[in-house]
């Protein structure tokens, strides 16, 4: 099913409230090896949406030493998500410095607070992590609704089958990327968020 038969097959369900959580690590890492291409984070979050009402939408960020992620996290505001940026921690390994940073737990307890006050009728997860099957339960034990939107070649099986429902964004790829337009003036290419 195509991401615009998506969005129009959900609409009849306005009256529900979904809260869309958004590892960015695992969507971008996603997005570059299986599209090649930038995401664009407008069109990602109406795809998790489809016309019902919008609880809460949340990004979960690394900071990532080096890079300033200032402008993106400004426009992942202004387009309606709530971003959460986590350090990363160091660990030493003989010869070498490993960087660990994820988010499991805060999504995992953002959910669950956001279940337990009553007023979300979906959780849309934007995550390949087998490591949310336990939290997939439990929220559809609570009644809630849940929707897995990942890419399917990092995605593990066993969240894809807890998922009240799956949705493959490499499938969804004419309509997540970042259109490239070309600049009329000087023939540079600029990268539009628009819809």
């Amino acid at each position: 099913m195509k991401a615009i038969e998506l969005i129009e097959r959900d609409r009849i369900a306005s009256h529900l409230s979904v809260a869309v959580f958004v590892d960015m690590q695992n969507i971008y890492y996603g997005a570059k090896n299986t599209l090649k291409k930038k995401v664009d984070f407008q069109r990602l979050l109406e795809l998790g949406v489809r016309g019902r009402k919008l609880y809460r939408a949340i990004a979960y960020l690394v900071n990532l030493d080096r890079v300033n992620q200032d402008s993106f996290i400004y426009v992942l505001k202004n387009l309606g998500y709530e971003v959460k940026l986590k350090e990363p921690k160091k660990f030493y390994s003989w010869d070498k410095i490993e960087y660990k940073a994820d988010w499991d737990m805060g999504i995992a307890i953002d959910a669950i607070a956001m279940a337990e006050n009553g007023k979300i009728d979906v959780v849309v997860l934007m995550s390949g992590d087998g490591d949310f099957v336990d939290l997939i339960n439990f929220l559809k034990a609570k009644g809630i609704k849940v929707e897995v939107i990942s890419f399917r070649a990092i995605t593990a099986k066993e969240l894809i089958q807890a998922a009240n429902e799956y949705i493959d964004l490499g499938e969804m790829g004419d309509y997540i990327v970042l259109e490239e337009k070309e600049d009329e003036n000087h023939g540079n290419s600029s990268r539009s968020i628009s819809g």
